[in-house]
């Protein structure tokens, strides 16, 4: 399933600073437009997996998935 999310970048002296505006806590910042885009790229999964099993661990058994579009 692929999702958009909204990448807010923003150059500041030798550096390229950026969020993904819908997820707080997802930042870096790169070298270059290009390094940051795939670091906020891969940060973004590594906190959408790990929001994934901490939901999951906390229902602990006998859960159920249901897909929600907003």
């Amino acid at each position: 399933m692929n999702s958009s999310y909204t990448a807010i970048l923003k150059q500041d002296g030798d550096f390229w600073i950026g969020w993904i505006e819908e997820v707080p806590g997802v930042n870096a910042q790169e070298k270059t437009k290009e390094a940051l885009l795939e670091s906020l790229k891969d940060i973004l999964r590594e906190a959408l997996e790990f929001n994934r099993k901490e939901a999951r661990a906390a229902a602990e058994t006998d859960y159920i998935e249901e897909p929600i579009t907003v």
